[in-house]
């Protein structure tokens, strides 16, 4: 209500406050509707927090994967790098003789152990990226079905209004399948199916 006597609302709210307030004459039928329509907001701001968080959560995985994933291309690099420097020593093992061909042995030699570790940081970083990748999908799977049980407490809310308005009592069997179905869905996405 402003400061000025001035209040509007609609009349799903004028309904439920006169609900409250023992109005409609003890309206049992408008009583429930509010009191329905009050449960299934909360439990869609719930699936919709829910939804958000998974969301989130898939984003910072392929965060992760991009990270783990220039990482792994940076070894790569380096990898390659090594493998030039070891095709010099070996040529330079060709073209020398004595002690000057014992140092490019060596460096030989000294490039292949380097390259060996260089190529299994590089693999161990490409599958950190392939598991961030996986870990990103999983959660945008959950995701879709906190979103898909979100809209179908959406479709509640508003048949219920209708239902309310329209004094239809049939019009509650399309609220509770699909709020019964959205809770089907949130529950599915609560144990990760």
């Amino acid at each position: 209500m402003s400061g000025h006597g001035f209040h509007v609302h609609g009349p799903h709210d004028h309904a439920v406050e006169h609900a409250g307030q023992g109005g409609h004459g003890g309206d049992d039928f408008a009583s429930k509707i509010a009191v329905l329509t009050a449960v299934l907001s909360t439990l869609g701001a719930l699936f919709s927090y829910e939804g958000g968080h998974t969301q989130n959560a898939a984003l910072l995985y392929k965060n992760e994967a991009a990270i783990q994933k220039t990482a792994a291309s940076d070894q790569w690099n380096y990898y390659q790098a090594k493998s030039n420097k070891q095709n010099l020593a070996e040529l330079s093992v060709a073209l020398t003789r004595g002690d000057e061909r014992d140092k490019f042995v060596k460096a030989v030699e000294r490039y292949k152990g380097e390259k060996d570790e260089i190529k299994a940081k590089a693999e161990e970083l490409e599958h950190a990226a392939k598991e961030a990748n996986h870990e990103a999908d999983a959660e945008m799977h959950l995701h879709g079905r906190w979103a898909l049980a979100t809209t179908l407490l959406q479709i509640s809310i508003a048949l219920s209004a209708i239902a309310l308005l329209t004094r239809k009592k049939w019009l509650l069997l399309g609220v509770y399948g699909a709020s019964g179905i959205g809770c089907a869905i949130a529950g599915m996405a609560l144990l990760h199916l």
